[in-house]
């Protein structure tokens, strides 16, 4: 094989349109071979003989896209130093933008014999492994566009490609569980009837399937147990996985984008799916064991686990550094993704020991031209010590809010003395975003996600079903916060039935009502349920994937509604905290910007937030100064709204506060099934609102006088235009 010295940079396997450069970092090697495979496996290996700074590298002339190949690393292996180099085992390029194949979980992946972990197995892995993928990296992105929508404006749908589509009737059975079924005209058309702006994806990076799981039956259906950080997961892919995977997810990218949706990916870099001492080695851990993985100090035969899942990328490691940065930028710039959502964030900061929001992993996302301007949220917590980070992250990024999470389900479960800390949540989480100078949209709030229980599960079981996940249902979180409404799982009770819809309805309406950004899981606006099941990570079956054949389609109504009503106003999605002054207004001083109320409709005053009794409360928010538009896109100032919730089990009457706070009340929302007055509520008048429910009212405006188009109209204008005008001044002549 024909074979130039090359560029060290970039790393991977890059096509030029003529031939093929391969760069491979590794500090501890000896030598480096480049192992080409065809279409019946035979092997070619090239040795890399150009070193430039611990990468090797060489240009081959004559490979072309579609090529499969990997590694052999010649080195030291002498595992309590951390060195675990064996040229007898086949390594995926840690850059490999595509791959083909999976691997078997022969005893050939790993550099130990079973039994005997201190021993060394030197059986060739070739024909086991999963091989990188030479890609074709051109794309006609013509027409493509950057969306950048605000997250103030932003609406997250957390999505798996395969649970979405797998199921859905209208999806060709080619395209179903793929990148093309997701970029569906009958996907997308459903994400925009809710009013989705952004679909977040459980992992599409390259992963691994678990042996474990394999043996049981079940399989790795999450996908947090990366591999590959270039390469999109090729069993997603209807068109093939010799770079196929590479086209049809870009083409997935520009159709959600010509749709006014954005791509968020769930990346997982904190660690990767080679586990612990006793697991394979497939990449990182042949090439430079020590720089990729963060090992124990005083024995480095083994690892330290922030993740729970055996090792934590070594975030100290430039080339580490390196290679998060490296991916990152390559899936803005070269497929066009919109952001990220970081698992186990807090592994990432941790450079030492503690988590620091001052790492040196920050500080590169902070400076980077390209990575810094895209949406970055955080998942903020992981499994070691202080590892708990809710609030703490950096300015530039947003966090999943697990404390909006547990404090909602919490109050409309009736638990004592919440709403204090309800009314924190649903304002936007002051407490812990405004001291870093950062907004309501820092808060990224969520009810449920992919981890824990569905919507309907939330309000169906009180305690988790895993069974199905052959672990005597000893996995999963067992303190979900959940209510059965009376009856475990499934009933034929009308009304724990009923109870449970407007529970569900409940749950939506406080989400994209409060500030911050709403995340809504795929299937919980169609009543989705895992049978109770609160950790599906092993369950790629019509347990967790999307039936739309049993949609709920009043469900589905009510989410377009209230997402179209958040649209709408800018009231729920403020740029700033609420101040809530004047708090103690004098004669006519406006209105503060919220104000909560008694039922009685007197101001709440601060002790009677921690009543463990308190189950009920109205708000209102001020729309003064916040720029709406109408609906032939004119300017104008937002309207004020009511709104009551009730998390009692008996209906609670509720007086509608004076005349300045606004003469009269539409209702646009009622959680309980009562149909909106057809007549507006006149101030200081009494509202009814139901057991378990909210009411949402609007200042009452009358509704404009739409300006009349039709030729009738028309000529009678123009007959008006020709009466005869007499000057009331004499003429000069």
């Amino acid at each position: 094989m024909e074979s130039w010295p090359g560029s060290a940079y970039p790393l991977g396997a890059t096509y030029d349109g003529s031939g093929t450069n391969f760069a491979l970092f590794s500090e501890v090697a000896e030598r480096v071979q480049l192992c080409l495979f065809d279409d019946d496996g035979n092997e070619t290996c090239v040795d890399l003989t150009e070193v430039d700074a611990f990468v090797w590298h060489a240009y081959l002339p004559l490979v072309q896209p579609g090529q499969r190949y990997g590694y052999r690393v010649h080195g030291p292996y002498d595992p309590e130093n951390g060195l675990r180099c064996n040229p007898n085992k086949l390594l995926l390029d840690p850059y490999a933008k595509a791959t083909s194949g999976e691997i078997d979980w022969d005893q050939s992946l790993f550099s130990y014999t079973f039994g005997d972990p201190d021993s060394r197995n030197d059986d060739d892995s070739a024909s086991h492994m999963t091989y990188g993928v030479v890609i074709n990296p051109f794309f006609d992105w013509a027409g493509d566009r950057k969306l950048r929508i605000p997250y103030s404006q932003s609406v997250i749908y957390e999505a798996h490609v395969k649970g979405l589509t797998e199921l859905h009737p209208d999806v060709p059975e080619e395209q179903r569980g793929t990148y093309a079924g997701l970029a569906h005209p009958k996907v997308i058309e459903h994400l925009l009837k809710l009013g989705i702006t952004a679909i977040e994806l459980m992992p599409v990076h390259q992963f691994v399937n678990d042996s474990t799981l394999i043996d049981k039956g079940l399989s790795n259906y999450w996908g947090y147990n990366t591999i590959g950080f270039f390469a999109p997961q090729s069993t997603y892919a209807s068109a093939g996985d010799r770079g196929q995977q590479v086209q049809e997810f870009k083409g997935m990218v520009k159709s959600l984008h010509a749709a006014g949706i954005e791509v968020i990916l769930d990346v997982v870099y904190n660690h990767t799916a080679e586990g612990n001492h006793l697991g394979p080695t497939i990449s990182f851990r042949g090439i430079d064991n020590a720089a990729y993985y963060r090992l124990v100090e005083d024995d480095q035969r083994y690892y330290m686990d922030y993740t729970g899942t055996g090792n934590t990328l070594n975030v100290r490691h430039p080339h580490s550094l390196q290679l998060i940065m490296d991916s990152l930028r390559y899936w803005v710039t070269e497929m066009h993704v919109d952001g990220f959502r970081f698992d186990l964030a807090s592994a990432l900061a941790r450079e030492f020991y503690d988590v620091d929001r001052l790492s040196t992993f920050f500080e590169l996302v902070q400076q980077d031209p390209v990575v810094s301007q895209v949406k970055l949220i955080a998942e903020p917590w992981d499994v070691g010590p202080g590892g708990y980070q809710v609030g703490n992250f950096p300015p530039q990024w947003t966090e999943w809010n697990g404390k909006y999470r547990d404090t909602v389900r919490d109050f409309w479960r009736g638990e004592p003395s919440t709403l204090g800390e309800f009314a924190s949540r649903f304002t936007g989480s002051a407490d812990l975003y405004e001291h870093s100078g950062r907004r309501p949209v820092a808060s990224i709030n969520f009810v449920t996600a992919h981890d824990g229980f569905t919507l309907r599960d939330l309000v169906s079981y009180n305690e988790k079903h895993n069974d199905a996940n052959g672990e005597d249902n000893n996995d999963g979180e067992s303190h979900n916060r959940s209510w059965n409404s009376g009856a475990e799982g499934p009933t034929d009770d009308p009304e724990v039935l009923a109870l449970r819809a407007r529970q569900q309805r409940n749950f939506i309406a406080t989400l994209v009502l409060s500030q911050g950004v709403p995340m809504i899981l795929h299937g919980d606006e169609l009543g989705r349920t895992q049978e109770g099941n609160n950790n599906t990570y092993a369950q790629d079956s019509p347990l967790s994937w999307v039936h739309w054949d049993s949609e709920d389609l009043p469900l589905i109504e009510f989410t377009a509604a209230v997402l179209r009503l958040r649209k709408e106003h800018p009231t729920f999605r403020r740029s700033r905290f609420f101040d809530g002054r004047p708090v103690k207004r004098g004669a006519g001083e406006p209105l503060p910007d919220i104000v909560w109320l008694n039922s009685d409709a007197s101001e709440m005053q601060p002790e009677e937030w921690d009543s463990p009794l308190s189950r009920a409360v109205g708000v209102f928010l001020n729309g003064n100064g916040i720029r709406a538009r109408d609906a032939r896109g004119q300017q104008l100032t937002d309207v004020h709204f009511l709104i009551y919730f009730n998390a009692h089990d008996e209906d609670q009457e509720f007086t509608l506060p004076s005349i300045e706070y606004g003469e009269s009340w539409d209702i646009v929302i009622d959680t309980a099934g009562g149909a909106a007055d057809a007549t507006a509520l006149e101030a200081s008048s009494t509202l009814s609102v139901g057991g378990r429910s909210l009411v949402v009212l609007r200042a009452h405006r009358e509704p404009e006088v739409e300006p009349d188009h039709s030729v009738a109209a028309s000529l009678s204008a123009q007959a008006d235009t020709t009466t005869i005008v007499i000057p009331t001044t004499p003429s000069v002549g």
